[in-house]
């Protein structure tokens, strides 16, 4: 003794619906692998660049000038 019945336009929306619900769920899987790909890519080119930076000086080092001697009296 059924108290209802599922009809076939209610079986198909509610297919439709699971269909969506699994296809956003799934979207949204695949935009945080991307966003986190390109995070890790991000990440490594900027310690690329501070590394390039670390090792180009700016200028060549300045030489050292000789403290000047003064003669002490004695």
């Amino acid at each position: 003794m059924a108290i209802a019945r599922i009809t076939g336009p209610g079986l198909a929306a509610m297919t439709l619906s699971v269909v969506a619900l699994w296809g956003s769920f799934l979207a949204e899987q695949r935009m945080i692998r991307r966003s986190q790909h390109e995070t890790a890519r991000y990440l490594y080119e900027l310690r690329l660049l501070q590394r390039r930076r670390a090792l180009e000086p700016a200028a060549a080092p300045m030489q050292r000038l000789p403290l000047p001697v003064h003669p002490s009296a004695g």
